[in-house]
């Protein structure tokens, strides 16, 4: 009996317990916080439970075919496009080429994706609806390389209006062709242009539009180039004719880019210029010290040869000449040049040596003169010296057992003492710069310096 008793007792504890739980619930649900938050939990809920396998329904995907544009048969269907650039990411002038990142949207409207809606609310979508319904075929004219991005995800975005209006983005890059013209270069400017078209469809089936015309082209304030200046974007329309195919609505990106002038002249133009100017050390240095003026010379021709392999290195092979080639070929003419004068310098000085060693061995007897006007025959005296043995009478200067021949070399010289004495230095001054070497380093310290300046004076002027 006990046992039963405590049986009882334990079975109607339980029964309490439960029936106090129970109590306790209905409270908390009772409680209008709760309440509250349960409904907006009911709101929040996930509705692609509700949507799965209704997508395609909602927008008739599967009564409609597809594979047609949209008003087949009719007039030719509008598409506007506008375009964000992203960056310029290079300019390539060995390859001719650029690449740009964008984002390139498109415009449409397709009533056979048009559905109901109450909110009047659009529908998102990723690129996976845009392989199940018809957009553009807008391609790159004159593209090498482009590709979607499609990290983590394929960049792309199909945004569904119910009326059917439709608009249709994705993010590019692209490397297209770029026809560049070299004749100023660096000190040139490049316009470049992107072109889009419809690769299948021609003006008679859809009509591409700058959907805000000028407005329709954005781009990224922190776009910057390194080596150039963009100074304008702006956009252009026209038609483009294929024999086979017919006419084509081509829309057109153009910008225009200005070169950095200053990466070049510390690179090419600096270095050009102080090695020409290294050059005319030469001039400064004696004639004689052959090995110290013709090492310098061959130092300077190679530098330039040098630089000029260095900047046609990095440029395409163009069958014009560029505005820095002519600098930089002038500039190597002028280096050139010095070692030639040099060279002219060095064979006069050598003709003048064997002529004066030829009137030593002509003359090697003292005749009867004392040696200091005999050596005058060896050139190395000044006019006024030549001109001083005038006073000697014959038998003052030769002896009268001297040989008849000697003395009539000295009354010829003592003859032409007297003429040139009358004549002046008229022949001599015209002979100076051929006789006398050092005046070619003279004269050359002038002219080439002068002629280097009006040259920079003149290339400057026409090319900046």
């Amino acid at each position: 009996m006990p046992y039963f008793t405590k049986l009882l007792l334990l079975i109607f504890c339980l029964v309490l317990l439960v029936e106090s739980r129970k109590h306790r619930r209905r409270r908390w649900t009772s409680h209008p916080d709760v309440q509250r938050a349960s409904h907006i939990v009911k709101k929040n809920q996930d509705l692609t439970k509700a949507w799965k396998g209704k997508t395609e329904q909602l927008l008739k995907i599967d009564e409609h075919d597809f594979t047609m544009r949209p008003a087949f048969g009719g007039p030719a269907i509008p598409v506007g496009v506008d375009v964000q650039v992203e960056s310029l990411d290079s300019i390539s002038e060995v390859d001719m080429d650029f690449t740009m990142t964008l984002y390139l949207r498109h415009y449409w409207k397709d009533e056979r994706l048009s559905f109901y809606s109450t909110n009047n609310k659009s529908m998102t979508f990723d690129g996976r609806l845009v392989k199940k319904i018809w957009v553009p075929d807008v391609f790159f004219v004159h593209s090498k390389r482009s590709f979607i991005h499609d990290t983590t995800t394929d960049n792309i975005m199909l945004r569904v209006f119910p009326d059917g209006h439709v608009l249709y983005s994705m993010r590019v890059t692209v490397t297209a062709m770029c026809n560049m013209d070299f004749s100023h270069f660096p000190l040139d400017s490049q316009t470049c242009s992107l072109e889009l078209e419809s690769y299948a469809y021609t003006d008679e089936d859809l009509m591409l539009y700058w959907k805000n015309g000028n407005e329709s082209l954005k781009t990224d304030e922190k776009i910057s180039l390194s080596q150039f200046l963009i100074q304008k974007f702006h956009t252009t329309s026209r038609l483009a004719f294929y024999s086979s195919t017919g006419w084509y609505n081509r829309l057109y990106i153009n910008f225009t880019l200005r070169r950095h002038i200053f990466f070049f002249l510390l690179q090419t133009y600096f270095p050009a210029t102080l090695m020409v100017m290294l050059s005319w050390v030469s001039f400064w240095i004696d004639r004689r010290a052959v090995p110290a003026r013709v090492s310098l010379g061959i130092t300077t021709v190679l530098t330039m040869s040098t630089i000029i392999t260095g900047v046609n290195a990095s440029m395409p092979r163009v069958s014009y000449i560029k505005a820095v080639d002519i600098y930089l070929w002038v500039s190597f003419v002028f280096v050139f040049l010095s070692v030639l004068e040099y060279a002219a310098v060095n064979y006069l000085t050598t003709v003048q040596e064997r002529k004066e060693r030829k009137l030593r061995e002509r003359f090697s007897c003292s005749c009867g003169i004392p040696h200091s006007k005999t050596m005058m025959l060896d050139g190395n005296y000044s006019e006024s010296d030549a001109n001083s043995l005038a006073g000697y009478t014959r038998n003052q200067m030769v002896p009268e057992e001297e040989k008849p021949e000697k003395v009539v070399v000295h009354l010829a010289m003592s003859n032409e003492s007297n003429s040139s004495r009358k004549r002046g230095l008229k022949g001599h001054v015209g002979l100076r710069i051929i006789q006398n070497t050092h005046a070619i380093d003279k004269y050359s310290r002038l002219i080439f310096p002068g002629t280097y300046i009006v040259f920079n004076l003149i290339y400057w002027c026409v090319f900046s």
